[in-house]
């Protein structure tokens, strides 16, 4: 394995077996643990993820350094027409830019949104993984999940993973007979549910904007600039965010694109604005 001459780490030596035991012998249960007598959660034997990270990521005893560099800005609220989210669409690999238009909305089914943040694979995986699940349970009940039934489903599967290297801080909104939902969720299970949330390394900046201007009466234009005012600014002071605004409105018979808008564009508005 490339990365693991790389970091160093000795070959044929695994220290962690999540079925048990020091390793895989031949013949006993695979990963799968189809045969297990008990169900167990489906990992690969090897290195346990969380120690292999403290290892060698930042202040790594051994010298080899891993930096998980990454960042974005994402946001999401609800007002009286609905559920706004509006994302950047930088995404970074480290040092480096990776591409600037980059949809970090997931549009789960017609009624539910994910937006991503952390690492891109893992909101990528989970999300879909959730939209599956909402799919059969319309085919078996004959009607549309909840967005609170949808957002624990992606809670408790990510809290079964709890410290195994997971990144994930996303957020699921959508429309069902209550109306609009907001849940945040993250790789430790947490589900909060709330009227606005922001994730990402600008979302200390994109928080300011939202704390400011939100309220529950906003106009539907009204809200779209308010979205794409933090997410500017947010963007303006983090450099690990940009690119082009992506915005959607969840309505009562399903989200909307509403559009990209460059942020440089934004931002030179802003500032004629106030002259």
């Amino acid at each position: 394995m490339a990365l693991q001459d790389v970091c160093g780490l000795p070959r044929g030596e695994w220290d962690w077996n999540p079925l048990g035991g020091a390793a895989t012998q031949p013949g006993a249960v695979g990963h799968y643990a189809f045969g297990a007598r008990e169900p167990q959660i489906a990992l690969p034997p090897g290195r346990q993820p969380s120690e292999f990270l403290k290892t060698h990521c930042e202040d790594g005893s051994d010298g080899h350094q891993i930096e998980l560099a990454h960042g974005t800005t994402t946001l999401a609220f609800t007002f009286q027409h609905g559920v706004v989210v509006a994302t950047d669409s930088r995404a970074s690999a480290g040092s480096y830019i990776d591409t600037k238009v980059c949809n970090k909305v997931i549009e789960i089914n017609p009624y539910l949104l994910g937006t991503m943040s952390g690492s891109a694979a893992d909101c990528q995986y989970w999300e879909r993984l959730l939209a599956k699940h909402c799919r059969l349970y319309y085919l078996r009940n004959k009607e549309r999940i909840s967005v609170s039934a949808a957002s624990k489903l992606l809670a408790n599967m990510l809290a079964e993973y709890r410290g195994m290297g997971l990144s994930v801080g996303s957020m699921v909104c959508g429309w069902d007979k209550k109306g609009p939902g907001l849940y945040y969720i993250d790789d430790n299970g947490v589900r909060l549910s709330g009227p606005l949330f922001s994730t990402g390394s600008g979302n200390s900046y994109a928080y300011g904007v939202l704390d400011s201007g939100h309220r529950p009466d906003l106009s539907v234009e009204e809200a779209y600039d308010l979205g794409r005012r933090a997410i500017a600014y947010a963007t303006h002071r983090d450099s690990y965010s940009g690119g082009v605004v992506n915005m959607y409105h969840m309505k009562k018979d399903g989200w909307i694109r509403v559009g990209r808008t460059d942020v440089n564009e934004l931002l030179h508005q802003y500032a004629e604005a106030k002259k």
